[in-house]
């Protein structure tokens, strides 16, 4: 005999919210209802409703982000790595494989008092490449020895807390500021190259970085002056550079570091922008010096 309803009294199993003819003793753990098999999803804890599975999946995922807006990486020294890789890579061709792109890359500019002719970064826009590309060229042993071992020291800490992208900008920008007052104060004869200005950019971002974070500025401000000691009494080092990039540094640090929650990108980006701004501003007025 088949029974068609239940008897008055008869304990019943819920159906399925999504099957109405499947009774189930299951329901999601997340919003309790009752789901058959067809529907079970796994979950951590018990099963769960399709609902409620791809509700879920449509909630943005928070990224985690450093104190200064860049995100978490698991290698926070990567940019650092690449940056010395590229100028020893440029060292080993420009020293030992292809002579020729010292002349090429090298921050050059001259201007014949005899006859105004100009060549290099006083020739024009097409030489101002020269401004980037001599950051990252050294011939001498030493000399791209002591800059990368610098920049080992210093970059990881600073990329960690900016993030990759920031960190980049942080450093193109202070080499960048760097040729540019070279050719500023020497624009109509001077020959210039290293990353020595980048690398002085990342020391004064490190010593905006320790103020921001309340740590002693002692090692850093004395690693710095060290450095400019030996900028000054040392021959052959271009001062120009390294003053350049460390001012560029510390303003970018601070528009980076200092910059309010509520427009934290706006306020980095226009950092980054002014600076360049200030580079570009500062070719302009050496070239229409110079050429007239």
């Amino acid at each position: 005999m088949v029974q068609d309803e239940a008897a008055p009294g008869a304990y019943t199993l819920p159906r399925c919210y999504r099957h109405s003819d499947q009774e189930t003793g299951v329901s999601c753990s997340r919003c309790g209802r009752p789901i058959c098999p067809q529907c079970m999803i796994d979950a951590s804890v018990g099963f769960h409703c399709p609902e409620c599975v791809s509700g879920a999946a449509a909630q943005p995922t928070r990224v985690a982000t450093t104190r200064f807006g860049g995100r978490l990486t698991g290698d926070g020294a990567l940019v650092t790595k690449i940056l010395i890789g590229i100028n020893l890579a440029v060292f080993v061709v420009a020293a030992y494989l292809d002579k020729s792109l010292a002349d090429q890359w090298e921050l050059y500019s001259y201007v014949s008092p005899q006859t105004g002719a100009a060549s290099g970064v006083a020739a024009g826009p097409d030489q101002w490449y020269r401004l980037l590309t001599a950051t990252f060229l050294h011939v001498q042993l030493f000399h791209v020895g002591s800059n990368m071992l610098a920049l080992w020291w210093m970059g990881p800490t600073v990329e960690r807390v900016l993030g990759r992208l920031r960190f980049t900008a942080l450093y193109l920008v202070s080499g960048l500021a760097g040729s540019a007052l070279v050719y500023l104060v020497a624009g109509a004869g001077v020959a210039s190259l290293g990353a020595s200005g980048a690398i002085f950019g990342v020391f004064g971002a490190t010593a905006v970085l320790f103020r921001a974070a309340r740590q002693p500025l002692g090692p850093v401000i004395a690693l710095i002056v060290f450095n400019l000691v030996i900028t000054f009494s040392v021959p052959g080092i271009d001062w120009r550079a390294h003053v350049g990039g460390l001012v560029a540094g510390v303003l970018t640090g601070i528009g980076m570091m200092h910059a309010p929650r509520a427009n934290r990108n706006l306020v980095q980006a226009g950092t980054v922008v002014l600076m360049l701004a200030a580079t570009f501003a500062m070719v302009l007025v050496e070239t229409a010096r110079l050429t007239g």
